[in-house]
């Protein structure tokens, strides 16, 4: 069997990762429970319980929080096999590279001894590498919701509405479109690239291309950079960002918000 060059791979990835965000788009308009919600229910709701994940002080309440994530995913129509895919086996792997030398480093009770290296297992570092490892996976799941459950468009009027200030929503709302649209521009660079190969490219050939593509590719960031601000300018762009789309919160979003917000307060309080 061929393998694939750097070429092919990189190109591959480029596709999957805008196919992950025009999944996520449709994801966000099928009909599920927080679908259904207001976008600043939404986004005041998961902020306090992500609040309330990062001040508690008990491993069962944060537990417990990420329970609600996994209700609100199943209630949403959020697959779990694609929050297990981007969110826990990926925070997982980050978190745990991080919390890995506490049990080793924490002093306290020793638990346990590595047979091999005679180091000592802490009863205090276990926990808090638990801690570590549960709060960012209820925080990552809570905000993965949110983003997969709205467009991002609705999440940044939210942040407005929410007192927020403009330019943060400005630069946040540019920087994803400028990542979607570096995207693109990869993948085209590197399918046009690909048409053009004939045989297989060797170590120094291929990181050579790499480089000069890398270049290419900033060169062409800056230029675009420079022509948007100034069509944005053009078209009365003044420091703030309008849509069409209004929100009208109803009944079922008020007693929503008090859910969200009386669960965080419950959790902060048990939890101190």
């Amino acid at each position: 069997m061929r393998t694939r060059s750097l070429i092919e791979r990189t190109a591959e990835r480029l596709v999957a990762a805008m196919e992950h965000a025009f999944f996520a788009e449709e994801l966000a308009r099928a009909d599920g429970l927080l679908q259904r919600m207001d976008a600043r229910v939404k986004t005041a709701g998961m902020l306090s319980l992500v609040i309330a994940v990062a001040v508690t002080h008990r491993l069962w309440v944060i537990f417990l929080l990420w329970c609600v994530a996994v209700a609100l995913a199943v209630a949403s129509r959020v697959p779990w096999k694609l929050l297990a895919r981007r969110v826990w086996i990926a925070v997982l792997g980050f978190t745990g590279l991080i919390a890995l030398p506490a049990p080793f480093l924490t002093p306290g009770r020793q638990v346990a001894r590595l047979p091999i290296l005679h180091w000592s297992v802490t009863a205090q570092g276990l926990t808090a590498a638990s801690f570590l490892i549960g709060r960012v996976e209820a925080a990552a799941t809570l905000a993965v919701l949110l983003v997969l459950s709205t467009p991002w468009s609705h999440v940044l009027k939210a942040l407005r509405a929410l007192s927020v200030p403009a330019v943060v929503i400005v630069i946040l709302g540019t920087t994803v479109r400028y990542i979607f649209l570096l995207l693109r521009t990869a993948h085209e660079m590197f399918e046009s690239r690909r048409s053009r190969m004939v045989g297989e490219l060797d170590g120094p050939e291929r990181r050579r291309m790499v480089a000069a593509s890398g270049g290419v590719l900033i060169s062409k960031s800056f230029h675009l950079s420079s022509e948007v601000y100034e069509a944005m300018q053009s078209r009365g762009f003044r420091g703030d960002v309008f849509l069409v789309d209004d929100f009208r919160a109803n009944g079922i979003d008020w007693i929503a918000l008090a859910f969200f917000l009386s669960l965080a307060v419950t959790a902060i309080w048990v939890g101190r």
